[in-house]
């Protein structure tokens, strides 16, 4: 089944970058495919800050855990997809690292969550004992 799919979007694969280097060069293709690979090494390189962001964001209540599982895994699947030298490689690649961008940023326009930070109580209560230093020791109730 793997292999089905591989051998057209191999075949889809080698089209576009012969189609695109024709029409912009040899030189300029090169360009793009160095190009592409420092930018995906670059966001791999990066992906335990990003990781921790997306940590941040849901301990905040600003990514559900499903969002925290796609945007990572979009994240990591379009820096490798940029590393593999092509054409359609780097457009699936860049349309991951979008998604994540809209999982980050767009999706969440609406308030925050707050299932996470529900207060347990009213925050403007103060827990005191009160002593009184003053009242005679006949007023107490013995058991």
């Amino acid at each position: 089944m793997f292999l089905l799919i591989m051998i057209p979007f191999m075949l889809l694969e080698l089209y576009l970058s012969l189609y695109v280097g024709e029409r912009i060069g040899f030189w300029w293709s090169v360009i793009w495919i160095v190009a592409t690979m420092i930018l995906g090494i670059r966001l791999l390189q990066y992906t335990p800050y990003t990781l921790m962001g997306n940590i941040s964001h849901v301990s905040m209540g600003k990514l559900s855990l499903e969002e925290f599982q796609n945007a990572s895994t979009s994240y990591l699947l379009g820096a490798i997809l940029l590393i593999i030298p092509g054409v359609l490689t780097d457009i699936l690649g860049v349309l991951a690292l979008s998604y994540t961008m809209y999982l980050r940023f767009v999706a969440k326009i609406t308030p925050e969550q707050t299932k996470f930070n529900k207060n347990k109580g009213d925050d403007n209560v103060i827990d005191v004992e009160i002593i009184d230093e003053h009242s005679d020791r006949d007023d107490r109730i013995e058991r």
